[in-house]
């Protein structure tokens, strides 16, 4: 995997402005925040992304991530929080080393994350195809839906 600017942060040659940290994760405000208190959970372990991260290093980013949502909430009483993660170019990752953005919302800020509504999909089908591509996955990773 190649070098990101967090590796060089976590290696502690690059600034950055620390919310929290245990073991196995970081957490820091974003140099280009959305709002104020916009924060990036990231594992110490490295991965490229959510579909490379492995399970553990996933969850406790997540723990991590209620932690720091926690923390906004105490902090900042936004009307909301937005967690996000992009994964590869098309879904907006820029940074390619698994990360979640912690965002403090509140109404009618300027923070626009949106999608369009598929009207004419099939779901049955799309559900159908995810339950039958869970025979690829490892028993060790998940049970299949039945």
């Amino acid at each position: 995997m190649p070098e990101t600017v967090f590796d060089r942060i976590l290696r502690g040659e690059l600034p950055a402005h620390v919310v929290a940290e245990d073991a196995e994760t970081f957490a820091f405000l974003d140099i280009q925040p959305a709002a104020p208190g916009h924060t990036l959970v990231i594992p110490k372990r490295p991965a490229r992304d959510l579909l490379d991260a492995e399970a553990d290093s996933v969850a406790a980013v997540a723990k991590m991530v209620q932690r720091v949502a926690k923390l906004l909430d105490l902090t900042f009483a936004p009307d909301g929080i937005t967690v996000l993660q992009s994964n590869r170019p098309a879904a907006g990752q820029e940074v390619f080393y698994y990360h979640v953005h912690v965002i403090p919302r509140t109404q009618g800020d300027e923070v626009h994350i949106g999608y369009r509504v598929l009207t004419e999909l099939d779901l049955s089908d799309v559900a159908q195809r995810l339950r039958d591509a869970q025979t690829v996955l490892s028993p060790r990773t998940e049970a299949p839906i039945s």
